[in-house]
């Protein structure tokens, strides 16, 4: 403009353009930073300043023109508006912060800095003086001039370290301010105080912020709490959720007790005195009777560690029952034969080489939060599944591989490291229990199947044994007796011998996925050295017979790189998580629980659960009390209409109670529904491994804490739940008071107070001792800011106890621990010494070992019965599956030659980001994001079955069908069918989740079950407006109901995985139909259990199971012996 001449024209277009586009990157800048910055009046002048002080000086110091004057007055203009910013009042509490880190705060230096150099520029030193304006803006930028910009770099000083921008400091929590979105474009303000607590919709444990409006003390909004190490302020899309549960219109508020027959869905309401004193009684009874065994607390996820165990343990029972077994139980044998802990624990965000057998990326798991972070660091991501899931869109490699074909894949890449020397020898030599292998290899020989080869498998007959021997066979030709002077090299030989036989070519033949693939995997997997991060949890281990395998395949590639403790490699769980021990802990109990830990099962990694009513019908007990809680097993089992057998019939179960805040398929066959808490109504401790380090999560009652902040006493929870909620720690020390009134039983002593003895035991009392004796750092943390231990974890939610746990079985062995000692011949440390009290109580297994002496130290070493990784299962050798004590593969049930003609493989067990099993249908975002399960389909398949997208097909399965709609997508394996969990939810009457439940009709003729929908999900009137505004129809198809129990007779996991038939359904069937021949379900019980072998059998030493395994609610030892 000042040159003149055609500049000057340009300029007058120019000009206008340059405001424009100045103006419009003001406003995306702003709606970047925050959701409120943009109401700052002097964001876009400072913008527009900066633009031409920016330009000015540029082209004054290139000597285009005599800019000198410009750039003085835009100095001026720009120091002024840093000044307005700095003295006037703000919008937003976020822009108030940001002026304080700037001025005072740890950004003052370079602020200052750059405001001196802009004053220096104000002088005539030309060019000199631009070069100074240009260095002055950038500082004064970097510190945030303008309000919002100072956020940019600005990091929260808590454990998530994250930015700062997107959360309010802890020290403000009392009384956060933030302008009302709904009120806009009026500036009304909101004044919140911020409760943490902890996210009860998944076991991750993620710490949430409640937003609790002062004014009206009610929760507004859920958001991430940046006080937590686990989840670092971030959460999915469960989190936000927990509102809509809380102000769920159809939860339950109140006791009720049924009023007919069960399943009848006739209620009354009672008080929880009169529900109490009859479940309490009854439960006296039947002790005082020496029927303990009649008490059973069933769980699914508990969301809690060790709370509700402690009260078992307390009563005497072994009564605890959990849904491992349809979960994660056969991951959990695999890692715990080879190093004792039962979980993996990833470190993901460090890692060069990322292995998924799983989505867990996408649809969530304890580690998420830091995986995510993943391709920052530029990690190859590799992801088996067989379905292209959201996880697997972004890896590197995604190989589909034939359901239970993975352990092949998985032992091809293991020889191909071994082959070219590509793993660790030296911790493989130190590490690894092969001279016990060496010592035993002779004694037990596999080799009852048929011979390995590479290439496609031979056809068998159906019912033949389909397990493909351990490659141990394979070297038979090469066992020269080998004993206890058996070298390294000769065992390094030797295991070149047993996995030869799983060639690239040998892992195409079984899986499907080319044989150059695998290689290019197995090199890169080769090349991660010691930065190797592996996980699997459900998927390939839950969906198939010996999916147990694939997860021990799996870590034998962290067992061959050394990567187990290591930077970006894979932890123990156990070493990641913390577990404070509580006040008054009970002696195990002294009696065994026949229902839950079977004869048939020795070695199953948790409780055989969802064979409970075929047990019930075997005539093996019955059931005096039953508790459900967070658990729905006539749903989420399956086989569910034996369940609703089982808990139709009062000679078999006496008396059931749901503990639940919403309805469900399982509480409709209860005598008592009894509202307890959801997430933010309920005090729990949670822990979980989600990278490496330790950190405790509190959960806490929110209006509780935050009616407490305002100086109220608040004494019960039900004072300020809605309705007559209550949480389950109250419940169960009254419920224990009233078994034991008068502490003849011994009950009522571990719920009672220390600081007044004789009075009960209060929940402040119990997390007040646990938070001041048993969490290392955090007395000394709230003493340092003038508080108790338990007002700080009710202000802070969450404590990290250490940081970069590192390698614990490597640690040397204290010399206190160490006395009398006895080194067996492997290396294994006994010692007389007792061992010392911990704080942390995770459970781990417990082998009589104190140590293993490796080259010369007595280190920590694993939970395992060697001390050392056991690439040789001497459990599995001595108790009756002495084929499998090495790593290897098993052909699947849903193997090719293990179907019949026109069979495929159904995947039932995928999940949803947005779903949480059966416990978020009452959340009406989450059910509006999904509600419906589809059967995935590859359009080679649909074709074949002459079915197309949306078109209704019925899947056949062993014991019936059901009718679903078809989705054609290229997203999934040919020959595979999938359908997602979570979906199918149904009710009988009104009593239900009306958002996310179809109303359907039960009938029964014979053996016969048949479930139908009468109607769809419809807009209802309540005292949420959006349930009128409710447009989808589909709940999804229950699945479940149609399969039969299939478990695993080594890890006890019911096989998920069901071989069907895919065919257009009938004229007659309708969306939703399901049948099932509950005979059929008898037949295949007994053909599943005809693959046990029974400790009583084969147990090597007269017990029931070997001791040193994990086992929930471990009763004594004496209680162990064969009877």
């Amino acid at each position: 403009f000042f040159a003149g001449g055609p500049p000057r024209a340009i300029a007058f277009i120019g000009i206008p353009l340059a405001i424009a586009s100045g103006t419009y990157t003001a406003f995306l800048f702003a709606q970047a930073k925050a959701r409120d910055l943009w109401q700052s009046p002097l964001l876009l002048p400072q913008h527009l300043v900066q633009c031409v002080l920016a330009g000015t000086a540029a082209l004054l110091i290139a000597g285009r023109l005599d800019l000198a004057p410009l750039l003085m007055i835009a100095t001026a203009l720009h120091l002024i508006l840093v000044g307005a910013e700095v003295v006037t009042p703000h919008a937003t509490a976020h822009a108030r912060l940001a002026v304080h880190e700037m001025v005072r705060g740890r950004y003052q230096t370079v602020f200052a800095l750059g405001v001196i150099l802009q004053i220096l520029g104000l002088l005539p030193f030309g060019a000199v003086a631009a070069a100074l304006v240009l260095l002055g803006l950038a500082r004064a930028c970097r510190s945030g001039p303008g309000g919002a910009s100072g956020m940019k770099n600005t990091r929260y000083p808590g454990p998530s370290g994250t930015d700062l921008v997107a959360y309010p400091p802890r020290e403000r929590w009392d009384d956060w301010t933030e302008l009302d979105s709904r009120s806009w474009p009026r500036r009304v303000e909101r004044h919140y105080m911020l409760v943490p607590t902890t996210c009860f919709n998944c076991e991750s444990a993620c710490g949430l912020l409640a937003y609790v409006d002062r004014e009206t003390l009610e929760v507004r909004k859920y958001e991430g709490n940046p006080e937590h190490p686990g989840s670092r302020g971030r959460n999915c899309a469960k989190g936000p959720a927990t509102l809509n549960q809380a102000t769920d219109p159809d939860r339950i508020l109140y006791p009720l007790k049924r009023g007919g027959r069960r399943g009848e869905n006739r209620w009354t309401r009672v008080s929880w005195d009169e529900a109490l004193d009859d479940i309490a009684a009854r439960i006296r009874r039947a002790l005082i009777e020496g029927r303990p065994n009649e008490v059973m607390y069933h769980v699914g996820r508990p969301g809690e560690d060790g709370y509700t165990e402690r009260v078992l343990a307390a009563w005497g029972v072994d009564g605890h029952n959990s849904h491992t077994n349809i979960c994660s139980s056969s991951a959990r044998s695999g890692y715990q034969f080879w190093m004792g802990y039962d979980r993996p624990s990833p470190d993901h965000a460090n890692a060069d080489v990322i292995l998924l057998i799983s989505a867990h990326l996408e649809s969530g798991h304890y580690f998420t939060p830091h995986a995510q972070r993943v391709m920052e660091g530029g990690a190859k991501l590799i992801v088996f599944d067989v379905r292209l899931s959201n996880t697997a869109t972004h890896a590197d490699h995604w190989l589909a591989p034939w359901p239970g074909s993975e352990a092949a894949i998985l032992l091809a890449i293991a020889r191909h490291m071994i082959h070219n020397g590509r793993y660790d020898r030296d911790f493989v030599r130190r590490w690894w229990n092969w001279q016990e292998y060496m010592e035993q290899r002779s004694n037990h020989d596999p080799s009852s199947g048929p011979s390995l080869r590479s290439g496609p498998p031979s056809p068998r007959k159906r019912g033949e044994d389909t397990r493909v021997p351990s490659p141990r066979e394979a070297g038979r030709g090469c066992r020269e007796a080998a004993g206890e002077g058996s070298s390294f090299e000769e065992f390094e030989r030797v295991l070149r011998e047993l996995y030869d036989p799983y060639t690239f070519a040998f892992a195409e033949a079984e899986s499907g996925v080319a044989a150059t693939t695998i290689e290019q995997v197995a090199d890169i997997v080769a090349s991660a050295g010691k930065r190797l991060s592996t996980h699997t949890w459900r998927s390939a281990t839950a969906g198939n017979l010996g999916g147990w395998q694939v997860a021990r395949a799996l870590f034998m590639l962290n067992a061959l790189s050394g990567s187990i403790g290591t930077e970006g490699g894979t932890f123990a769980n156990a070493w990641n998580k913390f577990v404070p021990r509580p006040i008054h802990m009970p002696p195990h109990p002294p009696k065994w629980n026949d229902l839950t830990w079977p004869d048939e099962f020795p070695l199953a990694c948790n409780e055989m659960s969802f064979l409970l009513p075929h047990f019930l019908q075997d005539g093996r007990g019955r059931l005096e009390v039953y508790f459900s809680r967070v658990y729905n097993p006539v749903w989420t089992n399956p086989d569910g209409f034996s369940w609703i057998d089982m808990l139709t019939d009062e000679a078999k179960v006496g008396l059931h109670i749901a503990l639940t805040p919403t309805w469900s398929e399982t509480a409709y066959f209860a005598d008592y529904v009894l509202p307890v808490g959801i997430g933010s109504e309920r005090h729990d401790l949670h822990s979980y491994e989600t990278h490496d380090a330790q950190w405790l999560g509190f959960r806490q009652p929110v209006l509780r804490a935050a009616k407490e902040r305002l100086g109220q006493k608040i004494t019960d929870t039900r004072e300020v739940n809605p309705g007559e909620v209550w949480e389950e720690n109250e419940f169960w020390i009254d419920l224990s008071w009233r078994i034991d009134p008068d502490g003849k039983l011994g009950i009522r002593k571990y719920f009672e107070s220390k600081k007044q003895p004789g009075a009960k035991l209060s929940v402040d009392e119990y997390y007040g001792y646990i938070f001041e004796h048993s969490v290392p750092g955090l007395p000394e943390r709230a003493a340092a800011e003038g508080t108790t231990p338990l007002d700080w974890m009710r202000r802070s939610g969450a404590f990290e106890l250490k940081q970069h746990v590192g390698a614990i079985h490597e640690e040397p062995v204290p010399s206190g621990e160490l006395a009398d000692v006895h080194v067996d011949a492997h290396g294994r440390v006994f010692s007389r010494s007792p061992k010392p009290v911990q704080p942390n109580i995770v459970p781990v297994p417990t082998p009589d070992g104190v140590g293993v002496e490796i080259d010369g130290v007595v280190r920590r070493g694993f939970p395992t019965p060697s001390g050392r990784l056991e690439f040789y299962s001497t459990t599995l050798a001595q108790w009756g599956w002495p084929e499998m004590a090495i790593p290897s593969y098993t052909r699947s049930h849903v193997h090719p030659q293990n179907l019949r003609p026109g069979e495929m493989p159904l995947i039932p067990t995928f999940r949803l980001p947005v779903q949480i099993h059966t416990r978020s249908a009452n959340s009406k975002w989450l059910d509006e994001i999904a509600h419906t399960n589809p059967l995935w389909i590859h359009p080679q398949d649909a074709k074949r079955i002459g079915v197309t997208n949306g078109e209704l097909v019925r899947v056949e399965t062993r014991i019936g069908h059901f009718v679903v709609k078809a989705w054609v997508t290229e997203g999934i394996r040919p020959g595979v069918v999938a359908c997602s969990h979570h979906m199918g939810r149904w009710k009988t009457e009104e009593n239900g989740q009306r958002q996310m439940m179809a109303t359907v009709r039960l009938d029964r003729k014979g053996s016969l079950r048949m479930l139908q929908r009468e109607r769809g999900v419809e807009p209802y009137e309540s005292r949420d407006a959006d349930t009128q505004r409710i447009w989808w129809t589909d709940a999804g198809v229950h699945q479940n109901l149609t399969f039969a129990v299939q478990p695993d007779p080594i890890s006890g996991m019911h096989c998920w995985h069901q071989a069907v038939r895919i065919r257009k359904a009938d004229p007659s069937d309708r969306y939703g139909d399901i049948s099932v021949d509950v005979a059929k379900s008898r037949e295949a019980y007994k053909e599943w259990m005809a693959k046990t072998r029974p400790a009583s059998e084969h147990s090597p030493d007269g017990t029931r199971r070997p001791y040193w395994m994990l086992r929930p609610l471990k009763p004594g030892r004496d209680a162990y012996r064969l009877k």
